[in-house]
């Protein structure tokens, strides 16, 4: 019996490691999140000027792993949060979760798209265009706030295409 408790502990031990590598937080730190958002606004940049496909692979890769994990697996999440962050004193503007992990997947299709369009088009002008758009909604998120996945994302609850449980996931609790 003692094994069973021991597999059955070990199991729980690995199912908490899982959910917590694999969660995105709710809140969001927002200072970090622009911060990503610069990081992202500039490696598209700089991917579009270069025309670099590796760049472009480190973008989908980005996404992917905030999608799933937050700042976890994101080298750009890690160093807004564990060296952007705590450098400017740790400053905190609890945002709720699930919209800043809905631009986050908006960034993901774009990424993906881009890298989809180079392998079917080379960095042409629509491949660039996706880039582009990418680009200007992550410096419009970096300099002034205004995160469009965000705002879609509250249009998509309005209507009812968001479930009533993430929508009171929304809510952040002010201490």
């Amino acid at each position: 019996m003692s094994n069973e408790m021991t597999n059955y502990t070990e199991g729980n031990v690995e199912q908490s490691i899982l959910r917590s590598v694999f969660s995105f937080p709710n809140p969001v730190n927002e200072i970090a999140a622009r911060m990503v958002a610069g990081m992202v606004a500039s490696l598209t940049l700089v991917t579009i000027f270069t025309g670099q496909v590796w760049l472009l692979g480190l973008l989908v890769y980005g996404f992917l792993a905030r999608v799933a994990t937050g700042p976890t697996l994101s080298p750009m999440g890690l160093v807004a949060t564990r060296v952007l962050v705590p450098m400017f004193g740790k400053p905190q503007r609890p945002v709720p979760g699930p919209p800043k992990r809905f631009a986050q997947m908006v960034g993901l299709v774009f990424s993906i798209t881009a890298l989809a369009l180079y392998f079917a088009l080379d960095f042409t002008m629509v491949t660039k265009s996706v880039l582009v758009i990418l680009a200007v909604f992550a410096t419009l998120e970096a300099s002034v706030g205004f995160c469009a996945g965000c705002f879609v994302f509250r249009y998509l609850m309005r209507w009812g295409l968001i479930p009533e449980s993430v929508c009171q996931e929304c809510v952040v609790r002010q201490e």
